[in-house]
């Protein structure tokens, strides 16, 4: 059986953790393949909110596995809180989760490199959650990093301790008072994990595609805040479009069969860079109250604007989006009129591209207004929201297979083909 992936093709917060938890009882083994704890996956479950970090969002479903890959970035800590908050409500995670021998480690380290890094950036932060995730990549790739399976070795705390005191020098004078404390977290967490099945993810995902099996790929993020491809420098540290599913999991290209692209009905983003469609104003507050609009992750409100559909539209050729998921139709009921973005303007001339760095372009939006819709109680549609999702479809030429009316796994409605 092939892989299906599911992305976000905005500026993450999309709901990706809702349409994964919706999808993973069709599937054998639900596997998140980048990003780390940054990533804040929201589930809502018989009116009971809950969010994951790093684990995989089909946890709470009987059927699938769920893998953490070798493209995550793994904090020892915070992988131990998650699996305690959800011990507490009864869920025993070593019942249907792995993690990837070749995932690499935040180190609480990392963690303090990260917040000296945005200190020094001044007013050109990235906006980052500071949670350690591009020190723990730029360890990655500089081929210092620690891994998941470098537990099980007698030389691991002398390798942790050789790392850490590399990251002391290079933060020379900064605050590290609480490092101690952090340390016992992270060592406890290290003792969770070596509690969990750690296998070698691109043969495990293997094996279970030679047997006829099905496999849901999760990213984290979304495609505009791909290292590559989003709005540099204004990004995360890892690939967030379709192929981050391929190097991030150890599976070949053509396994991948279906790419569902999730969007919110407006845009959202959490910290600093470009945006083109955003509300700075009264009517952005709004839009920022009614979808509850603060990071899973961090708490800070979101920056709230219109759909954008030149993103859209070039992040799903990115990825070769074959179905997009509408996520939150319902905060935009009462809203109207609608401004949908369907272009850009610079230097005299409209565009659909986007463009290569549109911190010094500035692109303008050229807006296409549509009526509002009003959804009932009970009501799964009307004529104005279906207008709507025709025009999403025909500019970004990709049909939309479901809207979500609301934060429940039964409000996300399939439409007809």
């Amino acid at each position: 059986m092939p892989v299906d992936v599911v992305l976000g093709l905005q500026w993450g917060d999309e709901g990706k953790g809702k349409i994964v938890d919706f999808l993973a009882p069709d599937y054998d083994v639900v596997a998140r393949f980048q990003g780390g704890p940054n990533a804040g996956h929201t589930l809502y479950v018989n009116g009971q909110k809950l969010v994951l970090h790093s684990i995989p969002s089909g946890v709470l479903h009987e059927r699938p596995l769920n893998l953490i890959g070798n493209g995550v970035v793994l904090d020892p800590a915070q992988f131990h809180h998650e699996v305690m908050h959800l011990a507490a409500l009864g869920i025993d995670l070593h019942r249907n989760v792995l993690v990837s021998e070749r995932a690499h480690l935040i180190l609480p380290t990392h963690r303090l490199l990260d917040a000296a890094s945005e200190q020094r950036k001044g007013t050109g932060r990235i906006g980052s959650t500071l949670r350690g995730i591009s020190p723990a990549y730029t360890d990655k790739y500089a081929r210092n990093g620690l891994r998941v399976g470098d537990i099980r070795f007698p030389d691991f705390q002398s390798r942790y301790e050789s790392l850490r005191d590399r990251h002391l020098k290079q933060l020379n004078d900064a605050d590290t008072a609480e490092l101690n404390q952090q340390e016992a977290a992270w060592w406890q967490g290290i003792d969770t994990l070596r509690s969990f099945r750690l296998v070698a993810g691109e043969y495990f995902l293997n094996e279970v595609l030679s047997a006829g099996k099905s496999v849901l790929a999760e990213g984290a993020q979304g495609t505009m805040l791909d290292v590559d491809f989003g709005t540099y420098p204004y990004v995360t540290s890892s690939h967030t479009i379709a192929g981050g599913a391929c190097t991030g999991l150890g599976i070949p290209p053509s396994a991948v069969r279906s790419v569902f692209g999730v969007i919110k009905a407006y845009c959202t983003r959490v910290g600093s860079g470009p945006f083109p469609t955003e509300l700075d104003d009264t009517l952005g507050n709004r839009l920022r109250e009614a979808g509850q609009e603060y990071g899973a992750t961090t708490g800070r409100p979101r920056r709230c604007g219109w759909l954008d559909l030149v993103a859209v539209r070039y992040a799903a050729l990115l990825s070769g989006v074959s179905q997009l998921m509408v996520t939150k139709a319902d905060v935009l009921s009462g809203f109207d009129p609608l401004s949908i973005c369907v272009a850009y303007e610079w230097n005299g001339r409209q565009t659909t591209e986007f463009p290569f760095d549109p911190v010094r372009q500035q692109p303008q939006p050229v807006y296409h207004t549509i009526p509002g819709w009003h959804l009932g109680k009970n009501e799964k549609g009307n004529d104005c929201l279906y207008a709507f999702l025709d025009l999403i479809a025909r500019h970004v030429g990709v049909p939309v297979s479901h809207v979500s009316t609301g934060p429940e796994r039964n409000q996300l409605i399939p439409l007809p083909a």
